[in-house]
């Protein structure tokens, strides 16, 4: 029995007790010490990844919107996701090239971006504030998006949530499109808690993906511009008059020979045409491995945009130019956070460290970016940060510290291809073998100093390179990949078949999605002659000696899809195979069958939790693409509360029955 003398004391200290331990954990939540829950809900509904989702868009005037659909403007609608209703919702059609792409084949098959929060900032799909819906132009394979982020997430590279879903418009079939997380809000809170920092999308380019960017593109104008912004309007005098004089062979009336059916092998020894072998100073015609670039004469403009070498302005490259913040206006102008004068100041002083190669440590989250360009590099996307358009990434920024969110991969796997330009070049060879260690497609390394300094140090080479082996073992030597690409085509291989809207045959699709998996075997293939010494891992040592180059002549990169004014497209805006009849009421997607004749809703041995157990032990750690990387702190978090709660009851309980006695 306690002595009344001691109650004061003993209801002092737990009532101290209580105060610290609360303390504590409230410190080390906004510290970061313990992660905030940020298990928001979306994430296993929409996002689950075993399943078609259904996706029912409601409006009145839909042909209406069609017709208005390049002003990127939004539109009030209802959205049904999964039986689900949700009003009020914005709609507005989104894409870069895609965009004016569609348009001009004749097609309404627009990619679209769904804003639950823009009448009322309360509504939300369970968290989720953005929402894209992506029209798969210019991938026969519907999988490079989703595929590309299934293999960021696995490596632990903060990604957005993918799901295929079938689109119907008034209950009138539309077709199959990828749901992706928008990287705003929700991703952020998802992926780094309530206290997140800064988010960009750096880009410089007109056709950016900004919105009202994609409608004033044209492949065309970037080789004929006559308003005065064309990056080859400052060509050196000693241009040859050939070029100088006649600007039509810069045009559309250019006529590249067409070699869409020449074997793959012979392409490589591809010429430009007579009347065009006298380019400007900077450009170079094809090389061994098929690629041509112009580049910028000394004089062309640096950091206000533009330019043939990696099209795209120092900032948008990551380049520190000075300490104003007007010289990186393509990054600040493009900032997704509200930002302030000391979150500029911030993120210039990085830029100049990370210029600088000073105190890479501070600035980079080392682990992740290279694990980000690990699998940036493996996938051969030359729409990016590292390609000949330096756009199409994610830049976040906390503390200083920087690092990438992947973004757009629909040309991947060597989807650039030769820009539309009458298949000039369809070099599987090179694409596979693609060097590891000469990551930039002009192979100007220093240009791009978010990936140079792996390459200016030896141990972050090596460490570069052990991820590299790591994830080529465990995602492709393993047969994970093999069977994610399996289960994938089984998913949504009935859905393609029947897609009205769809932008290639379903036989074209069946050849496509047989590319990819031999592309990607082969890629690892060459890849671990890289990392073993085997095949060179630089492009100086290809060109230098191509013979242990691993042989993939006998693909085509075009039947994956390719990048051209609807690369791909059927002019008529339909499949060659007409959809079977169905009513309104039959498209309950839960209920269409796959190839194999299991339900789209079967998990036979082929869903994300069972396609998870078969990970291999290193790979445990990473989140699979639909559950949230922090979700599992949550119960810590609990554990403190509770244990916070149980100290208060403890404390009031013995106070109370102190006083009584």
């Amino acid at each position: 029995m306690l002595k009344n003398k001691h109650t004061n004391k003993i209801c002092l200290i737990v009532i101290i007790l209580t105060i610290i331990i609360a303390a504590v954990f409230i410190i080390a939540a906004s510290q970061g010490w313990i992660d905030e829950d940020t298990s928001l809900g979306y994430e296993n509904k929409l996002f689950d990844t075993s399943t078609v989702h259904s996706i029912d868009i409601l409006m009145e005037d839909w042909e209406g919107f069609l017709a208005t659909c390049t002003d990127e403007e939004y539109v009030t609608c209802d959205i049904v996701i999964d039986g689900e209703t949700y009003s009020n919702v914005a709609i507005r059609a989104k894409g870069n090239t895609s965009l004016t792409s569609v348009a001009s084949y004749g097609n309404d098959r627009y990619s679209f971006k769904i804003e639950f929060d823009h009448y009322n900032s309360a509504n939300t799909y369970y968290g989720l504030d953005k929402l894209s819906l992506n029209n798969l132009i210019s991938d026969n394979t519907y999988m490079k998006d989703y595929l590309c982020y299934q293999m960021m997430a696995y490596m632990g590279v903060p990604s957005p949530l993918t799901s295929f879903v079938y689109i119907t418009v008034n209950g009138e079939e539309w077709g199959l499109y990828l749901a992706v997380e928008g990287i705003e809000e929700a991703f952020l809170q998802r992926n780094y808690g309530k206290d997140y920092g800064e988010l960009y999308k750096p880009d410089s380019m007109d056709f950016g993906g900004g919105r009202g960017n994609g409608a004033e593109f044209d492949i065309n104008n970037i080789f004929n511009d006559t308003s005065g912004s064309s990056p080859l309007e400052d060509l050196p005098a000693n241009t040859s008059e050939s070029w100088q004089q006649d600007d039509s062979m810069l045009n559309d009336e250019v006529s590249f020979p067409d070699q869409s059916n020449i074997p793959p092998e012979t392409t490589e020894d591809a010429v430009l045409p007579e009347e065009l072998s006298a380019p400007p100073d900077g450009f170079t015609p094809p090389t061994e491995n098929g690629n041509s670039t112009i580049m910028p004469p000394d004089n062309a403009a640096g950091g206000n945009g533009g330019g043939f070498n990696g099209m795209g302005s120092e900032d948008v490259k990551l380049q520190y130019i000075d300490d104003d913040p007007d010289s990186y206006a393509n990054i600040f102008d493009n900032a997704k956070t509200d930002i302030t004068t000391a979150d500029k100041n911030r993120l210039i002083e990085s830029l100049r460290k990370l210029s600088a190669g000073e105190d890479i440590e501070e600035v980079v989250d080392i682990e992740t970016v290279i694990k980000y360009f690990v699998v940036h590099t493996f996938v051969c996307n030359d729409d990016s940060y590292t390609g000949s358009m330096v756009h199409n990434y994610y830049l976040y920024e906390e503390d200083g510290m920087l690092s990438m969110i992947p973004w757009d991969y629909n040309l991947a796997f060597g989807g650039m291809g030769t820009m539309g330009m009458g298949g000039q070049s369809d070099s599987a060879t090179a694409e596979v073998n693609s060097p590891i260690d000469s990551p930039v497609s002009d192979g100007d390394i220093a240009s791009r100093p978010m990936i140079a300094w792996i390459f200016n140090s030896e141990e972050y080479t090596e460490l570069y390179h052990q991820y590299y082996q790591q994830f080529i073992s465990e995602f492709f030597d393993s047969g994970y990949f093999a069977n994610l690409l399996d289960s994938t085509y089984e998913l949504i291989a009935s859905y393609v078949e029947q897609d009205p809207t769809a932008f290639c045959s379903y036989e074209e699709f069946t050849t496509a999605v047989e590319t990819l998996r031999e592309f990607c075997l082969l890629r690892a293939e060459s890849i671990t002659g890289q990392l073993e010494g085997t095949i060179p891992s630089t492009e100086e040592g290809q060109l230098a000696d191509s013979s242990s180059l691993i042989d993939a002549s006998h693909l085509s990169l075009t039947a994956m899809g390719e990048f051209s004014n609807g690369g791909g497209i059927n002019p008529a805006g339909n499949n060659n195979n007409q959809p079977p009849e169905l009513s309104a009421s039959s498209m309950n997607t839960d209920n269409m069958s796959t190839n194999n004749g299991q339900s789209a809703n079967s998990t036979d041995n082929t869903t994300e939790e069972q396609q998870a157990d078969n990970r291999p032990e290193e790979f445990s750690r990473a989140a699979p693409n639909n559950t949230s990387p922090t979700a599992a702190t949550a119960n810590n978090q609990w554990l403190w509360l509770g244990i916070c709660i149980v100290v208060l009851i403890l404390g009031l309980a013995i106070a109370i029955k102190a006083k009584h006695h």
